[in-house]
């Protein structure tokens, strides 16, 4: 497991509280930045969960892998070139 997905969770239950603490006691400012951990705690989890998917593909699809990889590296470097 992606250690992103892990953070993220610890960082969106981190916003969850910090948002309900700020909600109950009128705070908009701690609402606020609690919403914002939580969104930035949901953003880490889908990244760490895309890493978890890429590693998983490349596991069981070795050959495919290398070649997007080196399809994607030779589109870098036409588009490099060019400019």
């Amino acid at each position: 497991m992606d250690e992103n997905r892990i953070e993220g969770t610890v960082r969106n239950l981190a916003g969850r509280t910090e948002e309900a603490v700020g909600a109950a006691t009128g705070d908009h400012d701690t609402e606020a930045r609690g919403a914002a951990r939580r969104i930035a705690g949901q953003a880490q989890q889908t990244v760490g969960h895309a890493a978890d998917e890429a590693r998983d593909y490349v596991k069981d699809q070795p050959l495919t892998a290398l070649l997007i990889a080196g399809g994607v590296g030779f589109l870098l470097g036409a588009l490099i070139v060019r400019h």
